[in-house]
């Protein structure tokens, strides 16, 4: 029989208690990522009991067995089954307190802590209350003798000191109570769910099944554990017909996220992590056992429902399964407390199937028009899982949420807003690579082909190419105006919807003219490519026709707000600001980059910055790399150069006066620095030497040699080879460009997955800084720059250092040079080196 409560530090530790950790567990391995979240939890913890005493922090579970040996008499002894490195952690933590207290304000606290919490003083067969696995028991033991062996080298003395660290620190604050509060804290603030198994049970068993095969005591496990511990009589009955039903629905996960979706329905800002704790605070209002069995039953009626919304084919109506199955593919969770409370209220009676597809289409009209505008993630999160709280209760349930989402700030794009972006926002820059292809995808089902095209097989395709060879530029520099420059104009429709459609070609077309583009385009099938083959040429009246028309079609397709949300356009400058904030030092963008960011005319971003404040306006420039001839500061006492400014900041100038192309942060960069959504991550790993035997592999390597010439290829293959022989694995994207990640550790390592650089059959050796920057040990920015340092001795490299936060690259040419080529190699095998020698 398994028993579960929630407690408390204090009262697990409190009296004649023995906790051993047994031989199988393994070693204490808690890092300083891990002692440092514990830490802040603490401390925020202590600072809110400060107004509130009886406020907890729940940390976790713990699993006990009774043991085998029973103990002396009155000694209870248990085997701690799960949980040991937190209680392990818990009690190095209580050595810390004790040992900086007795030490700073009172000797006698040391007799206090020990007598209550570390060790059973009249029991000496049994004198310590935590016993450690066989192998950390020594340094343990220092700690809490407090020898001079206390806080070695071991991961046990790093805790000891880094909590000793941490306690220093406190101690030089202006308030003396925050040791005393941070003691309380740990005390009688952390609370955890103590699960006593049975007497009988195997503890060897409920170890491997809760470890060796991965399956954690979730919230939905403890949730588990907490609604049977109310149901002494009718457990068994309630079990076999209600809960083990509803396990063979949902997976654990899914069980955790239904419980969590029920919370939302009544608090929107409850965090998932918290699902558990809200619940049983809920579930505690409750005092029947027939009320705790119909909460069962409420659960099992929701989860058949979760059940339909992650699996569409399930659902019986035609249309709410084609909206559920789209909503399903855009993959959001956000949306899902709105789904579930629209399936219930069909199950209530109080909504008919009609009226939910119809607030499912809202929902889908509503990402898609925030995509075409560039707004795919701006307050998202908070709009829709407030919707079932906020939403009107006097609507049919497809008008109350339309009717929400069209009021306030929530950017629910009205048609003319919608003709405006798709015109001008960088629609491939924006949102998730699926969910781009997505709406390409829905807008050709939109046109009712007989004949569907697998979407698998398609792939999104510049029509005019993002490295334009010279018959296209010179088709585009037909249609310039004024003092217009080709690269403006390129960068400011060449991620537009207009020019982007769906292909199976990619890799063969790619940068091919117009009239073999047109050619394959015209055989494809597709709808829409069938307007873009009866052109004769394409350049910017086509693309700004074909967005004209895709528009119109979006319009139609998708519904917008109500005639509340009124019919005003908005250019996104808080995206510029936000970019222009996060601009490095010694760096500039262009006037062109920036209006290309949020789809509007340079001239435009020029006149927003003179007559607006922004940050680092002065670090915008003119494409060739000179200050604006009207540039004005908006302070008309300052008479500063902002050239002479810019060297400062360690921009450097040629003798023309003109900034280093090297140190210009073009769009992509800027969307980086804006925080839009990035290309999806690795897809699929390959082991070292097993090249040649994936779709993935084979189709990187057909890319690259129909994108590159000979040489190229056979250099860019022997970096891949030299990569493979070091250790290193290789891992492909599967977008429609099929990139190669060389990857220095997987996901699975325990500091996480690491990379230096992802390789584009298309030319680019793209070098993640940005990642890099939160990965252990190049989350230092001197190793960074060192590897920074490192690539800017090969020959036509020069990377500049305002692009460390950012994913900056090189030709993949450079790589023919066979001395430029071995040099890289040698400085990736620098990169290996430091990646993997930091393993623990």
């Amino acid at each position: 029989m398994v028993a579960a409560k929630e407690t408390t530090l204090r009262e697990l530790l409190e009296g004649a208690k023995q906790y051993r950790v047994p031989l199988y567990q393994r070693t204490y391995s808690w890092t300083d990522s891990q002692l440092k979240r514990l830490w802040e939890d603490i401390r925020k913890l202590a600072e809110e009991r400060a107004d509130n005493g009886s406020l907890t922090h729940f940390i976790g579970s713990l699993v006990l067995a009774p043991s085998p040996t029973n103990g002396p008499a009155g000694v209870s002894e248990f085997l701690v089954v799960d949980g040991q490195q937190r209680l392990t952690t818990l009690s190095i933590l209580l050595c810390a307190i004790r040992d900086h207290r007795a030490k700073h304000e009172d000797p006698g606290h040391r007799d206090r802590i020990d007598q209550e919490y570390l060790i059973n003083k009249w029991k000496p067969a049994h004198r310590l209350k935590i016993v450690p696995t066989q192998a950390d028991r020594p340094a343990y033991e220092a700690c809490l003798e407090a020898t001079p062996q206390a806080g070695g080298s071991d991961p046990v003395g790093a805790a000891y000191r880094f909590f000793g660290a941490q306690l220093a620190g406190v101690a030089g604050s202006d308030d003396p109570m925050d040791i005393e509060r941070i003691e309380d804290a740990v005390i009688s603030g952390m609370a955890l769910v103590s699960v006593v198994a049975g007497a009988g049970d195997n503890v060897y068993r409920i170890f491997e099944s809760l470890n060796n095969t991965g399956l954690k005591l979730t919230q939905a496990d403890l949730l588990r554990n907490y609604l049977f511990m109310r149901l002494p009589s009718r457990g068994e009955a309630v079990y076999d017909s209600l809960w083990f039903p509803l396990q063979k629905q949902l997976d654990s996960g899914e069980l955790e996220q239904l419980f969590w979706l029920d919370l939302v329905h009544r608090n929107p800002e409850v965090k998932q992590t918290d699902t558990y704790v809200g619940q049983q605070a809920r579930l505690n209002g409750l005092h029947t056992e027939a009320e705790i069995e119909a909460e069962v039953r409420r659960f099992c009626r929701l989860g058949a429902l979760l059940r339909i919304i992650l699996h569409p084919d399930e659902e019986q109506d035609p249309e709410v399964r084609r909206r559920l199955a789209r909503l399903n593919a855009w993959d959001t969770t956000t949306v899902l407390p709105l789904l579930l409370h629209l399936l219930d209220r069909r199950k209530e009676g109080t909504a008919t199937s009609d009226q939910i597809a119809s607030a499912m289409l809202y929902a889908e009209s509503y990402f898609i028009r925030r995509l075409l505008i560039g707004r795919a993630t701006a307050s998202i999160n908070r709009v829709l899982l407030r919707i079932v709280t906020d939403m009107r209760k006097d609507l049919p349930v497809d008008e109350a949420v339309r009717a929400y989402l069209s009021v306030g700030r929530k950017y629910y794009a009205t048609d003319t807003s919608l003709r405006e972006a798709v015109r001008s926002i960088p629609f491939y820059l924006n949102g998730r690579a699926t969910q781009r292809k997505l709406v390409l995808q829905w807008l050709e089902e939109s046109y009712g082909s007989k004949e569907p095209v697998s979407p698998a097989s398609l792939t999104i395709e510049h029509v005019m190419p993002q490295s334009p060879t010279a018959e296209w530029r010179q088709m585009l520099s037909e249609d310039l105006q004024g003092e217009e420059s080709f690269a403006e104009v390129h960068e400011a429709l060449v991620h537009t919807l207009g020019n982007l459609t769906l292909t199976g070609y990619n890799a063969e077309l790619s940068n091919s003219s117009f009239l073999v583009k047109r050619a394959q385009l015209g055989k494809s099938g597709i709808a829409l490519n069938r307007e873009i083959a009866d052109q004769k040429r394409w350049g910017r009246p086509e693309i700004h026709a074909r967005a004209d028309a895709l528009a119109e079609r979006i319009i139609a397709t998708w519904p917008g707000p109500t005639e509340e949300a009124g019919n005003k356009s908005e250019v996104p400058w808080d995206v510029m600001n936000t970019a222009l904030a996060a601009l490095p030092a010694s760096s500039w963008t262009a006037y062109g980059d920036l209006a290309a960011l949020i789809g509007t005319h340079p001239v435009s971003v020029g006149a927003r910055l003179a007559n607006h404040p922004a940050p680092n306006a002065h670090r915008v420039l003119q494409a060739e790399g000179v200050v604006a001839p009207n540039f004005r500061w908006l302070d008309p006492s300052r008479t500063d150069s902002p050239q002479d400014l810019l060297r400062e900041e360690g921009v450097e100038f040629d003798k023309y006066g003109r900034a280093s192309q090297a140190q210009r942060i073009g769009v992509e960069e800027l969307a980086q620095l804006a925080g839009m959504p990035q290309q999806d991550g690795p897809g699929q790993l390959l082991r070292p030497r097993s090249r040649r035997n994936s779709s993935l592999d084979d189709r990187f390597l057909e890319q690259l040699t129909d994108l590159q010439d000979a040489q190229v290829a056979h250099g860019t293959v022997a970096v891949l080879e030299a990569w493979a022989g070091m250790g290193g694995m290789l891992l492909y994207g599967s977008g429609g460009e099929t990139s190669c990640f060389l990857m220095a550790r997987g996901k699975d390592h325990e500091l996480g997955n690491i990379w230096p650089a992802t390789i584009y059959p298309s030319g680019k050796f793209e070098i993640v800084f940005q990642h890099l920057s939160t990965r252990t040990p190049f989350d230092d920015i001197a190793l960074r720059e060192q590897f920074r340092q490192r690539l800017n001795e090969l020959p036509g490299v020069k990377i500049a250092t305002a692009k460390l936060a950012l994913r900056p690259g090189f030709t993949l040419g450079v790589l023919v040079n066979a001395k430029a080529r071995e040099a890289l190699i040698e400085h990736l095998r620098w990169f290996y080196g430091q990646a993997t020698q930091t393993e623990i």
